[in-house]
């Protein structure tokens, strides 16, 4: 499954982010995957494509970041995948 992730960075520090990143890495659990990422142009927020077939992998990337950021998480489906899924509906 897909979602979309927005992280808020607390305090609007990414330093305090990327340094974390820097040492220790994305922190994400086996099976975690981020497609995409894009900073915001103010540097205050991250806006992720990510995939993860077990929700908990999820929650257990978020624990890891929860102390400098924070998070709206968005199950996404492709429009593609949508528009199959109603064609006969329609």
């Amino acid at each position: 499954m897909q979602f979309f992730v927005i992280e808020d960075f607390r305090g609007r520090d990414p330093k305090a982010i990327y340094r974390r990143f820097r040492d220790e890495g994305r922190l994400a659990p086996e099976g975690f995957i981020v497609h995409h990422s894009w900073i915001a142009a103010d540097m205050s927020r991250c806006f992720m494509l990510v995939e993860a077939d077990d929700v908990t992998l999820l929650q257990r990337w978020v624990v890891e970041w929860a102390d400098l950021v924070g998070f709206e998480i968005v199950p996404v489906a492709t429009s593609k995948d949508t528009a199959a899924g109603l064609a006969p509906h329609l």
